[in-house]
């Protein structure tokens, strides 16, 4: 039989939970599932395990000559405490899965831990690694793996490019979308153990008991997939919902009114996680409206949900009213004084870089500088800045770049992950959020290769050193097809793409150079409007002299937030990346690269390299047709050639700008813009998604 023969009409709603039958060279010898404690969490776990082995085996599963697979806890089974297995290293969440004679065990210390140890062995078994012996023992390094919806009360999703919200307000909480379940399913399967289901420029209408029961059938959903929910909430609730005239967090009455609210919560949902805020950023409310500070916002809540156990996520993504000379500097400045004084259930929850989720940012100074605070690391799965859905941009890389960052707090190997996950300076409290890209089109995030992204950010929570080209690896597999002729080309494809992405958008340091508002295309050229620091002139500083922003000792000194030994390669033109050239030097036009090319002729030749890998990508997908079903095929082949213009208009525009100061001839062999500058600055798209 052809490869072409075998593949089956596909949409993508399955994920990578598709449990399509393997070859029988692939398949595991048979086993009978033993009988498992009637828990809720535990009936999903064997449900979900007959489900993939009799997707992959072709087959009900059931044992041949005694094999049996166990489930389940010391505590809530007899056989599984008989073992003795050495638990103690697999915490509340983690699991061991060993072979015992003819028994494959997936055991763990709660329910949860035995259903992401069903999930792994099933993937195992997906990506046809053998599981005759197994002694396999994990557990997550960050505690609160959450996925942050922006999603809007009216069914729109703050930048999102995947249809509707997937929530259904409307008709919760009487009519529970059975879509529900297997979000839930999606989200175990990687680990993830809670969402936010608003959007952080929140409102005050989520607090409201209408819509504090909706949450609540929504928690029944997730509960036994080990899911919890949180809410955004918005700082004037006590105005806008509670009659206040203050939503001052000193104020007695605003103090009541929160930890009513947060008793209010937990007495309709008693695992609520709690709640994350955006204060004074981008005009939403906050403490400094008052004349407080974020300590002062953020330990009020936490006085609300702490003694029902729940958690503050405090946003250090921040903006003052002043604008600086450098907002890199902001967050920083904002919250560094106030190391040491959170309380012990609040997480100051930063982004990756100190700009917006840039195509490429070097880490943020944060993750360095508040040893005696929990920070939570903020990645957005959804791509604003990367193309929307329809540019195959895999995320892995970047998250990837940024948790092996050194940031030296503690000499070197003080990796920003080891901050995240609290083991450099000893923090119980850890957290690893992803802004999400789901909604309500059939394939989840819609496109394919959009589903990757919010796999690796699962991959990446539970445990942050993971390699991501071998998660890779296990998405496309399991997505696709497990045949290396199709893997070894897709996963290069993958790891690839957001450099390709760097080099067609923003080459050498370049940030903050897309359509304004919408952040859809290029946009070097804007500038105006209410302030400096959201326009792309303003990070570029294109001119006659020279481009990019000094960040050095001689500019902005943004560097001297970094410990001092990354402060001094960061400065220094000999020692800095040129990744990172232009977000920390303003360089003359004819400044040599070290390839010997000069700033204008390298940044020229950057653009034009992402058009072609971009090119290349959509050459090796149109070669893998054998290996993928008809209908994914047709739909990424179309997005490659969606991506491949949108590249060479990324690349034509901002040559065509940047050109007008450098007055520099293109390289040799180099083609010019198709268009004028005036043509690309005319382009308007009033109707872009996602705003």
């Amino acid at each position: 039989m052809s490869v072409a023969s075998e593949v089956r009409a596909e949409d993508g709603y399955d994920l990578w939970l598709r449990y399509r039958p393997l070859a029988a060279a692939q398949r595991p010898a048979p086993r009978t599932i033993a009988p498992s404690a009637d828990t809720p969490t535990l009936k999903v776990a064997r449900a979900e395990l007959e489900r993939g082995l009799s997707g992959l085996l072709g087959a009900a599963p059931a044992g041949d000559g005694g094999a049996t697979i166990l489930l389940g806890t010391p505590s809530g089974s007899p056989a599984v405490a008989a073992l003795d297995l050495p638990l103690k290293g697999a915490g509340e969440e983690g699991f061991l899965i060993r072979t015992v004679g003819k028994t494959t065990v997936i055991a763990a210390n709660s329910d949860v831990g035995v259903l992401y140890g069903v999930f792994h062995y099933l993937r195992l078994v997906q990506t046809g690694q053998g599981v005759d012996k197994l002694d396999i023992l994990s557990a997550p390094k960050v505690n609160h793996r959450l996925l942050n919806h922006w999603d809007n009360l009216d069914g729109t999703v703050e930048r999102g490019y995947a249809g509707a919200s997937l929530w259904d307000w409307w008709k919760l909480p009487d009519y529970k979308d059975p879509r529900y379940v297997d979000y839930a399913r999606a989200n175990a399967s990687i680990g993830v153990n809670g969402t936010v289901l608003n959007n952080v420029n929140a409102k005050a209408d989520s607090l409201t008991a209408p819509y504090i029961a909706k949450a609540a059938a929504l928690a029944d959903v997730f509960r036994p997939y080990g899911i919890k929910v949180y809410l955004s909430a918005r700082f004037s609730a006590p105005i806008e919902i509670g009659g206040l005239k203050t939503a001052d967090p000193t104020d007695p009455a605003v103090r009541a009114f929160w930890k009513a609210k947060a008793d209010e919560i937990y007495k309709a949902i008693p695992d609520f996680g709690g709640f994350l805020v955006k204060a004074n950023s981008e005009g939403q409310p906050g403490p400094q409206d008052y004349g407080r500070t974020h300590v002062d916002g953020a330990n009020m809540l936490a006085d609300a949900v702490g003694p029902h156990g729940g958690i503050v996520m405090w946003r250090a993504f921040v903006y003052s009213h002043e604008q600086p000379d450098d907002r890199a500097k902001q967050g920083y400045s904002e919250f560094k004084p106030f190391d040491g004084q959170f309380r012990d259930n609040v997480i100051v929850q930063v982004k990756n870089g100190a700009i917006d989720f840039q195509p490429r940012e070097p880490f943020h100074p944060l993750f360095g500088a508040m040893p005696r605070t929990a920070l939570g690391m903020e990645f957005q799965i959804t791509k604003e800045y990367l193309g929307f859905a329809t540019h195959l941009v895999y995320l892995g890389p970047l998250y990837e770049e940024t948790l092996k960052a050194d940031t030296y707090a503690r000499g070197p190997g003080s990796t920003v992950a080891k901050v995240v996950d609290g083991a450099l300076n000893g923090h119980r409290l850890t957290l690893m959020a992803g802004v999400a890209n789901i909604g309500a089109d059939r394939n989840w995030s819609g496109s394919q290769f959009d589903q990757a992204n919010w796999y690796v950010f699962g991959r990446l929570a539970w445990d942050p050193e993971d390699s991501t080209r071998e998660i890779a690896a296990d998405w496309a597999k399991m997505t696709f097809s497990t045949d290396p002729r199709f893997v070894a080309p897709v996963v290069a494809m993958m790891m690839g793409s957001r450099e390709a992405a760097v080099d067609y958008m923003t080459p050498l340091g370049l940030h903050h150079q897309m359509g304004r508002s919408h952040h859809y295309g290029p946009g070097p050229w804007v500038t105006g409007g209410p302030r400096a620091d959201w326009t792309s002139v303003y990070y570029a500083k294109a001119g006659p002299d020279g481009i990019g922003f000094d960040r050095t000792a001689t500019g902005s000194n943004a560097v001297a937030q970094y410990a001092p030994v990354v402060a001094k390669r960061f400065s220094d033109l000999k020692t800095v990346d040129e990744k990172d050239l232009l977000w920390f030097h303003h360089l003359s036009w004819d400044y040599r690269l070290k390839s010997g090319a000069s700033l204008w002729d390298g940044l020229v030749a950057h653009y034009s390299r992402g058009v072609a890998t971009v090119d290349g990508m959509g050459e090796t997908w149109a070669g893998l047709s054998p290996y993928v079903d008809p209908e994914r095929h047709a739909q990424v082949a179309d997005f490659l050639g969606i991506q491949k213009t949108e590249a060479q208009w990324w690349r034509d525009a901002s040559i065509a700008y940047f050109q007008s100061f450098s007055k520099r001839p293109l390289p040799a062999g180099e083609a010019a813009p198709a268009h004028s500058l005036e043509y690309y600055e005319g382009l308007s798209f009033p109707y872009a998604p996602g705003i």
